[in-house]
């Protein structure tokens, strides 16, 4: 829709198809504008008539439609490589298997607290095309999935930040680690010697990749051990944060966000920042003074001394992995959904020393009971997330943690995770 808005104002001839239902907020928008739509239909011959597709990054590149689009040497782009032709914006874009949105949202709160003309969007917030289409910011912090840049050309960020890659969807690459990989890393792709591309040198996949290539934008990187030419560590629970040889220091306990996972994401933020040469005093009250994102690690309410934590966005088994890590008491975790091909022997040690009860909580929990029937001694299946909460309440005493973290994606029992979120907060609620 938002890409449809931004291609009408450009005078572009634009019609917007979508094979399931539109939901009436987005029609009453197209209407509004005068855009024409169809819905619950493809209709082919138009559609392989058009001079350019701008594909919804659920659709994956194997669908017949988009094959034959590619075979008539159609150009099938992204939303964020339509949006970016119409921006002179600096942009700093963000991706990695986990941290993202937090990431995102934490760079956008240094930045607006620095004063700057900034937008958030892409995978979080608005829509970039809606954006560019209304608005004329001078910054853009994005959000950036790998199926959102699998559909880019020119797309350049000044910054672009890969926070850690782990295997996720692999579905969708042929179940090839290193297509994800690559994906990825086409963030990278068409910034140059004026840019900047900070990784993570912790995480193995990212560190592996990045010495077999050459990149054009000047490399930072951050790591908890190893210091850092350029870029941010850890020494003495400090935060270093280097550019220019102009340091940053902090604690990490001065930081908003705790556990090992948003220590990397703060790291991140605090370069990019630096980068972008925002003061070091506003650099160190964001850090302090920053709110977490719903549904990432979002403590609801304590109940009897048991604290509920709404962890939804956890759609994976290295997301989970962080979460559990972060927990110092006793755990009643809730996890489970639709397994997108999960290895849950990276969570083993983790779930045999933190987690006194499962609840599964999906419509086929064979794999993830059959996964921990040895670490776990109270499992237990729930259908609906009213029994899953009920269940956790039982089973959780004074001093315990009520974690959902589900390593699974949501759409067995809802409509996404943030619906799962939003029912867990309201089960919690009515306790």
């Amino acid at each position: 829709m938002g890409a449809a808005v931004l291609a009408q104002s450009k005078g572009l001839k634009v019609f917007l198809s979508d094979k399931g239902t539109i939901k009436q907020e987005y029609k009453d928008v197209l209407s509004q504008h005068s855009i024409p739509f169809e819905e619950g239909n493809h209709d082919e011959p138009l559609i392989l008539a058009c001079n350019e597709i701008v594909k919804s990054p659920g659709i994956p590149d194997t669908v017949e439609l988009i094959k034959q689009a590619v075979s008539k040497e159609i150009p099938v782009i992204s939303e964020i490589e339509f949006a970016y032709r119409y921006t002179q914006a600096k942009i700093v874009g963000i991706t990695g298997t986990n941290g993202k949105t937090t990431t995102t949202h934490l760079v956008f709160h240094i930045m607006k607290k620095a004063g700057l003309n900034v937008a958030m969007a892409g995978n979080v917030g608005d829509s970039f095309a809606l954006s560019v289409a209304k608005n004329d910011f001078d910054y853009y912090v994005l959000e950036l999935s790998s199926f959102q840049l699998d559909g880019i050309v020119e797309f350049r960020p000044h910054i672009a930040i890969i926070l850690n890659i782990s295997p996720d969807h692999l579905g969708r690459y042929e179940g090839k680690i290193e297509n994800y990989i690559a994906s990825k890393f086409r963030i990278t792709k068409a910034q140059d010697e004026t840019d900047f591309l900070i990784l993570n040198s912790d995480s193995e996949l990212v560190e592996d990749y990045r010495t077999q290539k050459n990149f054009k934008a000047k490399l930072l990187t951050f790591s908890w051990n190893q210091k850092e030419e350029e870029g941010a560590w850890i020494e003495n629970n400090n935060i270093i944060i280097n550019h220019k040889q102009k340091p940053v220091a902090m604690s990490i306990m001065e930081l908003a966000l705790q556990g090992k996972h948003n220590v990397y994401n703060s790291m991140a933020s605090g370069i990019a920042a630096r980068i972008l040469e925002i003061r070091k005093e506003v650099i160190r009250e964001s850090l302090s003074d920053f709110q977490n994102v719903e549904h990432r690690l979002e403590q609801i309410i304590d109940i009897l001394g048991v604290t509920y934590i709404n962890d939804s966005k956890a759609t994976n088994v290295n997301s989970t992995w962080w979460a559990l890590e972060s927990m110092d008491r006793p755990v009643v975790w809730i996890a489970g959904g639709v397994d997108k091909g999960n290895d849950y022997r990276m969570l083993q040690d983790l779930v045999g020393n933190k987690v006194k009860a499962l609840v599964c909580l999906g419509k086929d929990n064979t794999k993830l009971q059959e996964a921990f029937a040895d670490d776990v001694e109270l499992v237990y299946d729930a259908d609906s997330m009213r029994e899953a909460v009920g269940l956790a309440y039982q089973l959780a005493k004074k001093g315990d943690a009520v974690l959902l973290s589900p390593a699974c994606a949501s759409f067995d029992l809802f409509e996404n995770y943030e619906d799962r979120g939003h029912q867990f907060k309201e089960w919690v609620r009515r306790l």
